[in-house]
């Protein structure tokens, strides 16, 4: 457990922001497709209280994510548990039934490509996430994890200091989820 510090960007040329990650000395993977399950709690409004549950898959590996209200600052930051489970799509099948069983409601799904590139700054480890989201656009986040509410400053001030040096401006607050939700309104 720990906590996510993170910011998202639009970008519009997601190929040369990968160049530029490259000559920092960023090492990137694969592609991978993320496809995320967002579920909503029977008894207590997630977009009320401002959590989120997942299952997510990447690639073959399964995730179930718990994150928490955000803390303030200039980063997106929150609690956040991650716990994998079975690698299998049946099993993932499975877990969305079990879910629902209890009486949670899957509200949305977003699929996105992401590459991740791994990076130090300011003697921290961080990754930055390319990601086609479909219609939603190309967007690029930068982020790390912060062990302690005492290490936050430090996490967030290496997370906006990388995003200086991409150069990255037009800062995107929303999440992917609050931003399918809104396309999805009539």
């Amino acid at each position: 457990m720990g906590y996510e510090v993170e910011i998202k960007f639009r970008v519009a040329d997601v190929a040369a922001l990968a160049e530029i990650l490259a000559r920092l000395g960023a090492e990137g993977g694969p592609e991978v497709e993320n496809a995320d399950l967002y579920l909503a709690h029977p008894s207590r409004d997630f977009a009320v209280t401002d959590e989120a549950l997942r299952l997510r898959r990447v690639g073959q590996e399964n995730r179930i994510t718990y994150k928490g209200p955000k803390h303030g600052g200039p980063t997106k930051t929150r609690e956040e548990i991650e716990i994998p489970f079975a690698s299998d799509g049946e099993d993932l099948a499975q877990m969305t039934t079990l879910f629902e069983r209890l009486g949670f409601r899957p509200v949305a799904r977003v699929v996105k490509h992401r590459r991740t590139f791994a990076v130090e700054h300011m003697g921290r480890h961080l990754e930055v996430l390319l990601d086609h989201a479909g219609e939603l656009g190309d967007f690029v986040e930068v982020e790390t994890l912060a062990q302690s509410l005492a290490d936050l400053p430090d996490a967030q001030a290496a997370v906006m200091g990388l995003a200086t040096t991409l150069g990255l401006t037009e800062v995107e607050p929303r999440s992917y989820l609050r931003m399918t939700l809104e396309r999805a309104r009539p």
